[in-house]
């Protein structure tokens, strides 16, 4: 009885270790994050990317500059990475209400879909990522958590082929 209990357990901790965050689970976490309200006038960011085994990469800063007219917004962003590569994006993210967003930006393949529910933020998208002069689609889980009215940190997650291959941590500071 003993070893059918212990297989039990381990079975049943082997599944919660397996499960994945919700947004729902964030329902009632505050701050409460608006992008319209967090991502207008200019903003700086500092991040990292990790490869699969953790090891840091690469690191850069992001300057931006959002602005919103009614449900529409853009966010200019400008990457520069410790390897001297300069990158820009630009989003263009409609509000859809209810916490939906949705989101175009010049590398983003598609549609990124979004959803917000308390402090946090969920996007969804895919894209063309250029490694070492190679380009490989993959696709972003990409997290965002308010911390306070001036700070949010950005987690994602970039998968490929179901198996996450390396992530990107990022603090975005309003100044």
């Amino acid at each position: 009885m003993a070893k059918k209990s212990s297989l039990l357990v381990i079975s049943m901790g082997l599944l919660t270790a397996c499960s994945s965050a919700s947004i729902e689970d964030y329902d009632k976490t505050t701050p409460e994050l608006n992008l319209s309200r967090f991502f207008d006038g200019k903003l700086t960011a500092a991040g990292i990317v990790q490869d699969f085994s953790g090891t840091v990469t690469r690191k850069f800063t992001v300057t931006m500059e959002a602005s919103w007219q009614g449900n529409k917004g853009v966010i200019n962003e400008w990457f520069i990475y410790d390897d001297g590569e300069k990158q820009t994006r630009i989003w263009h993210i409609t509000d859809l209400g209810n916490g939906q967003y949705e989101g175009t930006a010049n590398d983003i393949l598609g549609t990124a879909t979004g959803e917000a529910r308390g402090s946090a933020l969920r996007w969804a998208y895919d894209m063309i990522l250029e490694v070492d002069d190679s380009e490989y689609e993959v696709h972003f889980d990409d997290w965002m958590f308010l911390v306070d009215e001036s700070t949010i940190i950005n987690k994602s997650d970039i998968i490929k082929f179901g198996v996450t291959v390396a992530q990107v941590t990022l603090v975005i500071s309003k100044e």
